[in-house]
């Protein structure tokens, strides 16, 4: 990449996005300046540090436009007319449609390039901000044919600072993809949520860590995902259709599992068996670290105790073992004298972490 020194960005959008992108450039010292259509949003913004919300008194290297996907292509145009910033990029999750409607406007292609950091919460606006967000993930650019070089490489400059992983994509190929790994999912987590919604309370509260994790994009802003859903409605809905056949055959092969006949649940349980293992084969083609390939991870479950300190010794002693936690999930309610450490590590030092915590007194479960 040709040597970029971005000095001044406009983020025009201060919500989770918007003000997390804001945070990791002042934090690399670029002058951020901050816009938004409810000028209170900017205020929040401006206050945990992120810019400032006032207008740039000079021409800005790049603006960032961090708004709900249909607005995009206006807000682009507004700018450019506008002539506040050189180059400029959005952080839409959706790329095709708004890129065509941006067109459509005679938006100026070259000095755009499109951008999609794979990241997020399910808390939304500036409050929930943080500069690390990005950190490792995915940000996928979709340039036009002539998006120009300098503006390339001034949005990569954008996401080096915020420290993630640049993926070159069609826009379209985007859409696709994001379908298959966010949209469509955040539809099926939603209709196992409201499953619960009608629930006894007595049932509600069995839940633990797995319908939890299952559940949790459930609880984003509903009409944030509205805009999503909308901009990528029939990549969507193919896959809810893909997924749907495969439901209909589980439905089948449970009924079939319940049945008398020995050959029905002998042939029941082989369509669900099949299922699963298949979920499971795809469930490991995501286990690896975020811009990395697969890695085969275990995850080893500890006993900790409702005392200061205890999940602080926890990973010292880990760290004395020599073996890196991947990730952890910590399972606790409040009241209760323990909770569960779920710590996943590389599988071949899985062995070595037991041994070592159950020499400091950890107790494991299975």
């Amino acid at each position: 990449m040709d040597t970029v020194i971005m000095e001044r960005a406009l983020v025009v959008g201060t919500g989770l996005i918007g003000t997390s992108a804001a945070l990791a450039m002042k934090a690399r010292g670029v002058s951020v300046y901050l816009r938004d259509a409810a000028p209170g949003m900017a205020r929040i913004a401006a206050s945990l540090g992120a810019g400032t919300d006032q207008p740039p008194k000079e021409r800005v290297d790049l603006a960032v436009v961090a708004v709900p996907p249909a607005l995009v292509p206006d807000v682009l145009v507004a700018l450019q007319a506008e002539g506040v910033a050189r180059h400029h990029t959005d952080v839409a999750s959706v790329k095709a449609g708004p890129q065509q409607d941006a067109i459509a406007l005679a938006c100026d292609t070259v000095s755009y390039v499109g951008g999609h950091p794979m990241a997020g919460s399910e808390r939304s606006g500036p409050l929930a901000a943080r500069a690390d967000l990005f950190e490792g993930c995915n940000w996928v650019l979709t340039p036009t044919p002539d998006t120009d070089t300098e503006t390339l490489n001034t949005t990569l400059e954008l996401v080096a600072m915020c420290g993630a992983v640049p993926v070159v994509m069609e826009a379209a190929a985007h859409d696709r993809a994001v379908g298959l790994v966010s949209h469509a999912p955040h539809v099926v987590a939603s209709l196992v949520a409201a499953l619960l919604d009608q629930a006894e309370e007595r049932t509600v509260s069995l839940a633990g860590s797995g319908v939890r994790d299952l559940t949790r994009i459930a609880a984003a802003d509903p009409m944030l995902w509205v805009d999503i859903l909308s901009a990528n409605a029939l990549v969507v809905a193919d896959l809810l259709e893909e997924l749907s056949a495969g439901m209909d055959d589980a439905v089948a092969g449970l009924r079939a599992v319940a049945a008398t006949d020995e050959d029905k649940r002998s042939s029941g349980a082989r369509v669900v068996e099949t299922l699963l293992r298949r979920g499971q084969s795809g469930r490991a083609r995501i286990s690896g670290k975020r811009g990395t390939g697969p890695v085969q991870y275990e995850t080893v479950t500890v006993v900790i105790g409702d005392q200061p300190g205890e999940l602080a010794r926890l990973f010292t002693d880990a760290s004395d073992a020599g073996v890196n936690i991947e990730d952890v999930y910590l399972e606790h309610s409040a009241g209760r004298p323990t909770g569960l450490v779920q710590l996943s590590v590389v599988q071949d030092l899985a062995d070595v972490l037991v041994a070592v915590l159950r020499s400091r007194g950890w107790k494991q479960r299975p």
